[in-house]
């Protein structure tokens, strides 16, 4: 779900579809083991303390293989797999016809995945971005690219062209919907599931869009 959340981003960093190929995988799990390594390292260092040969290292990685997947550590920590983006697009052009977008977007994004762990890492990114405001433009570059690419496959899912405003309408409006239902979850006593949650915010959108 939140795997677009990162505030929907590694809620987005998120789980693999499950179409994924074996080669995809791998590659998705070196990608998550440079972003786990250089988070914790920020972390228990700070952002100025920490060097992409630090990264390597910890991932267990070379620095080559470290640029393979990002260009610079900033992008380690709030940056997303373009296979990723790759096949959650894909994803969202499968879904049965019947579906409506926002029933689309929500398997899509929600998934099987568990959503307390990503709304965890969710956290984590936010946390991040906050203690060091250097990170923000790379952290929204990285939502742009993420809503971009969801806003162009459901744009063909619907059959609509550039022009039409539905697509990116309803594709922000549902990834604010998933931000809004995680915040409250997490600032509530969380008697309710996170679950429950989600699908009364989707339920709610669901209606307002038809």
């Amino acid at each position: 779900m939140l795997q677009s959340l990162q505030n929907c981003l590694d809620c987005i960093s998120m789980s693999a579809p499950a179409s994924t190929s074996l080669r995809e995988r791998k590659k998705l799990e070196t990608h998550r083991a440079i972003s786990h390594a250089a988070r914790s390292l920020v972390r228990d260092r700070g952002l100025d303390r920490v060097t992409v040969d630090d990264i390597a290292e910890a991932a267990n990685v070379s620095p080559r293989t470290f640029f393979n997947y990002f260009s610079c550590k900033e992008e380690a920590l709030v940056g997303i797999d373009p296979g990723v983006l790759r096949e959650l697009a894909d994803e969202l052009r499968s879904r049965p016809g019947d579906e409506s977008p926002v029933a689309a977007l929500r398997a899509v994004l929600v998934g099987d995945s568990e959503p307390q762990a990503m709304v965890q890492r969710w956290e984590l990114v936010n946390e991040l971005v906050r203690e060091y405001p250097a990170l923000t433009p790379r952290h929204l570059a990285t939502l742009a690219e993420f809503e971009a690419a969801l806003t162009e496959a459901l744009a063909e899912r619907l059959g609509v062209g550039g022009d039409d405003p539905q697509p990116v309408l309803l594709v922000t409006s549902m990834m604010a919907s998933l931000r809004a239902a995680a915040r409250w979850w997490l600032e509530s006593d969380r008697s309710t599931s996170l679950d429950d949650v989600i699908d009364q915010a989707c339920a709610l959108f669901d209606r307002s869009a038809r």
